[in-house]
């Protein structure tokens, strides 16, 4: 695959893919404690608030009591109050990843996505693996021991969202996009958590020439070892919806088969996230309401379904409600990038982008 197909320009899916991540993220971001918002309690809250289905951002609680579960970033995320999107580390690592290419080329090292961490990205702006990489990086340990030592995290999502980058600047070149994003991950990852972002970055990368989102889900799944427990679970999820099952209950049927690993475990939320995309069928505003509505990590599920969405569309084609608030406007901790244009951020993926 080496030609995007007819349909939107090259530009327009790398604008989409930028804003469908910002805007998926702002989705979840209310509902982010997998724990405290499963899948039935969103639902309550949404129908409640008459939001259901959902095609908006989230609406805000009815009273500041009703309001006391959410994250406490909700006042800049619900609908009516998104004035440019707020920060968050799902953004904050494509924007990253972006000055990575920038400043190192494809030929990066992992040493190099390590220094530049140091560099540019606050401690306390990284979480659960990151955390533990980027104390280890901090203490002299170098990849891979530091994504081994100390760290019980090896297998959560958070080598997933910092995938993006390497999808948009391979279009159509999945296995590329995926080793990209495997020298990436292994700074803090292993197992199922590296293959998790070798997934999502070819997922994104097939999304720029496939004719429909489960050709882009099956392409995908084409760089990680069958037998690993992600694609055992994302095969899952792709037979249970081929075979008329409910939405609901596939995922029913799939938390249960996931039990025990935690809500921010790559595996459960990569049946949430392949659910969402399936279901949504390439319509946006199903793809990431269904994918947050869905439960566990739901601003990270909902930015990589808003990226997958965005470039399968294209940007012209992201509904108003969801790119209009957004400002054109990125609040980061990265250094240097805090303010940035979200339209500038892709024409600078665009400049890097290329196929095999």
């Amino acid at each position: 695959m080496s030609a995007v197909h007819t349909g939107p320009g090259l530009a327009d899916r790398i604008l989409g893919g930028w804003l469908g991540r910002i805007a998926g993220n702002m989705l979840g971001k209310p509902v982010e404690q997998g724990e405290v918002w499963t899948r039935e309690r969103i639902d309550r809250y949404l129908r409640r608030a008459d939001a259901l289905p959902l095609t908006d951002y989230f609406p805000g609680p009815p009273t500041e009591g009703e309001g006391l579960d959410l994250r406490p970033e909700w006042r800049s995320c619900v609908r009516g109050r998104v004035h440019g999107s707020c920060r968050d580390d799902d953004v904050d690592y494509a924007i990253l990843g972006l000055d990575l290419l920038e400043t190192h080329g494809f030929a990066f090292s992992t040493e190099q996505v390590g220094d530049l961490w140091l560099l540019r990205l606050p401690y306390l702006q990284t979480f659960t693996a990151e955390r533990a990489a980027y104390r280890n990086l901090a203490n002299g340990l170098k990849p891979p021991l530091t994504a081994t030592y100390d760290n019980p995290y090896q297998e959560w999502i958070g080598a997933l969202i910092r995938a993006d980058i390497h999808g948009w600047t391979s279009p159509g070149a999945p296995r590329r996009a995926a080793s990209l994003a495997r020298r990436d991950a292994v700074l803090s990852h292993t197992g199922n958590g590296v293959y998790g972002a070798m997934w999502a970055a070819a997922l994104i990368s097939a999304a720029f020439t496939a004719p429909t989102v489960r050709h882009a889900v099956d392409e995908a799944l084409t760089v990680i070892p069958a037998s690993s427990r992600l694609s055992r679970t994302v095969r899952r999820v792709a037979s249970l919806h081929e075979a008329g099952l409910a939405w609901e209950d596939t995922l029913t049927t799939l938390a249960e088969e996931t039990a025990g690993l935690g809500w921010i475990h790559t595996v459960p939320n990569a049946a949430v996230l392949t659910a969402g995309l399936l279901y949504g069928d390439g319509d946006f505003t199903s793809t990431i309401a269904l994918t947050v509505r869905g439960g566990l990590d739901t601003d990270s599920n909902g930015a990589t379904a808003g990226s997958v969405a965005g470039v399968l569309c294209g940007a012209s084609a992201v509904p108003g409600q969801w790119k209009e608030p957004l400002q054109d406007t990125v609040r980061s901790a990265v250094f240097g990038f805090d303010g940035v244009r979200i339209s500038e951020l892709a024409e600078r993926t665009l400049r890097l982008a290329r196929t095999e």
